[in-house]
Formats: structure tokens, C-alpha cells, sequence
């Protein structure tokens, strides 16, 4: 992760879209002003509505998946700040990444927050909006900031994903798109990655899986109902905790070993990394006596892959690749 740059309020950010050199950022119209034909968007976001009657000029995304839609639909010149990446953005979004200052490794304080004069905050979990972090959605709608999350990671009875799919995961793509006057770009980045899905091979025989994200006492692992069941099932993998009705759950290493799984899938991220969770699985005494550690069955997936977002896809065609390799 890069370091940390220090941010000025009053920062000029540059109003027009400049031309996406990446081939897999769409090639589209420009960002649209309210006088240039913009059409004003009422939605209900995780229960709070949203309403916006010109494009945010000025906006402040937190975690990586927030950033990296934007970035993925070419919407960096509107970029004043990013906060909380959970690990390096692709390849592909690097040159524009750089060109955007970083407001805080973690959740920008509300004082941080308001000091860049935001018109527009994008965060990737519900839990970025509170009065000890950036400041509760609310609060910032009063003082002119309006806020979105993820509809993925909506918490409230009846917004949360049951299961998450890859039609919701373009659903968002194409709102957020909407809220920025680019819709084009959205149904160019939807059948990019559809067209990646499609070209997946998946395994011939069942395969069992874990999905380790975090913990070493206690794993925390992929359930039945989020990102890591989504991307299992489009890669052909059995998800050894699909019947926990969660998108993430703790489990204990007894149920891991009485299942067995014939691979694992290791979430890599710079506070707990696959290298370190492989040290730990070989290291315990009863996990070591897996059939996939003892084989060394291991599959990887970056953190923000493994969230909600425009790295899914990718993520499903990586870990087919993974799996084919290890025959």
C-alpha cells in the first residue's frame, strides 16, 4: 500500500473525463453536467435515499472496492480522495490510482472527511458511515454530502443479497454508473465481464473448498449467501460452509477436518497474507493432516476480489486457472 499524501480542502480536481487508455476500462461518453442532458436518479440505498440532480464532481470513495468501480468506469478525473484499500488496485488502474490522493489507510474521520469539501462519499461497507468514522450518513446528507454504500453490503432486513449474484453485482455497477451520467460504460464493463464468466472452465468432478479469509483460533471463512459463494459456484467449486446462511461466518478447524476440503482458497491481504495463513494451516496439528495441505492445494484471491465488486469476475476466471494447474 502506498503511503499516505497528505490532503488540502480546496483541492482542484479536474472537471472533464480524459480518454480511458486501459482496454478494460470502457470507452464511452463523457462525464455529463445537469445541463448537458443528465437524468436526476432517486434510489433507495440500503434503506436511505438517495437523490442527485447533476453527476458528483468531487468525491471520496472508501474501501477498494468503492475505488475500483469508479476506476473501472473511467471516473477517476472526479476522484479527490480514496481511504481503507484493502491491497493494490489492479494492474490496469495503477496509472490512475496514483494520480488520486490517499485520505487515511483506514476510515477517514469525519474532520478529515469534511476538510477535502466532498460533494459525494461511495463506501464499500455500511460500517464506513458512523459518527466514530466518517461521519453517519445523515449527518453528512445535512451538510450538503451525499453518501452511498454497496448495495452488496447492506445490512438492514431486506436489503441484504439472498443470495448475492452476478446480476446484482452488475445491478450495481449500472446505478452507480447512472449517478454519474455514464450509463454507457456500465453495459460495455457488465459484458466484459459476463464475456469473462462465460470463457470459464469449470472442474469436471466435484471439488470441495474452504474459503479462509481471516483468524487463526477461530477461521473466518465463506458462507452460503455472499461474494465467496458467488464466485465459488461461477469457478466450480463446493463450498464446504454453503448451508451457513451468512455471506461470511466464523467456523471451527474440527469442522474444516471433518470435511476435508480437496482445495483452499486463501484470501490474500496485507494484514493477514496467504503466505502467513499457509504457515499457520501447516503449522497446527490438526490442520497439517489436511488432504489440501498436505498436498499444497492452495488457491489465492486479493481481498477485494473476494468483496462484492468489478474484481469478481476476474477472481472466478483466476481461481479456475488456479485450479486447473494443480490438475
Amino acid at each position: 500500500m502506498r503511503s499516505t499524501r497528505l490532503v488540502l480542502a480546496g483541492t482542484v480536481v479536474a472537471l472533464a473525463l480524459a480518454a480511458c487508455s486501459s482496454q478494460s476500462t470502457p470507452e464511452a461518453e463523457p462525464t455529463m453536467t445537469a445541463s448537458e442532458g443528465y437524468t436526476p436518479v432517486t434510489l433507495d440505498n440500503c434503506g436511505t435515499e438517495v437523490t442527485l440532480t447533476a453527476p458528483p464532481q468531487r468525491v471520496v470513495t472508501i474501501k477498494s472496492t468503492a475505488t475500483e468501480m469508479l476506476l473501472a468506469l473511467g471516473l477517476q478525473d472526479v476522484m479527490i480522495g480514496t481511504a481503507f484499500a484493502d491491497g493494490p488496485v489492479p494492474q490496469d488502474q495503477a496509472t490512475a490510482y496514483e494520480e488520486i490522493p490517499v485520505v487515511s489507510e483506514k476510515v477517514p474521520g469525519q474532520e478529515a472527511l469534511l476538510g477535502l469539501g466532498p460533494d459525494f462519499v461511495y463506501g464499500g461497507w455500511e460500517s464506513n458511515f458512523s459518527a466514530d468514522g466518517a461521519g453517519d450518513r445523515a449527518t453528512l446528507q445535512n451538510l450538503g454530502i451525499t453518501t452511498y454504500v454497496s448495495p452488496a453490503a447492506c445490512q438492514a432486513e431486506g436489503y441484504v443479497p439472498d443470495p448475492l449474484t452476478f446480476d446484482e453485482v452488475a445491478d450495481e455497477i449500472r446505478e452507480v454508473a447512472a449517478i454519474f451520467g455514464v450509463p454507457g460504460r456500465a453495459e460495455e464493463l457488465v459484458a466484459q465481464q459476463d464475456a469473462t464468466l462465460a470463457s470459464v472452465e469449470k472442474p469436471t468432478e466435484e471439488t470441495t473448498a474452504l474459503w479462509y479469509s481471516s483468524g487463526s483460533d477461530i477461521p473466518y471463512v465463506g458462507a452460503g449467501i455472499g461474494a465467496p459463494q458467488m464466485i465459488m459456484d461461477a469457478a466450480g467449486l463446493t463450498n464446504i460452509f454453503a448451508d451457513v446462511h451468512d455471506s461470511w461466518t466464523s467456523a471451527g478447524w474440527e469442522q474444516v477436518v471433518a470435511a476435508d476440503p480437496d482445495v483452499i482458497v486463501l484470501v490474500d491481504a496485507a494484514w493477514n497474507s496467504a503466505e502467513k495463513k499457509i504457515g499457520l494451516l501447516e503449522a497446527n496439528p490438526a490442520t497439517s493432516q489436511l488432504t489440501a495441505v498436505q498436498q499444497k492445494r492452495y488457491l489465492t484471491v486479493p481481498f477485494a476480489a473476494g468483496e462484492a465488486g468489478v474484481r469478481n469476475a476476474d477472481a472466478v476466471a483466476s481461481l479456475a486457472d488456479q485450479l486447473a494447474e494443480l490438475g
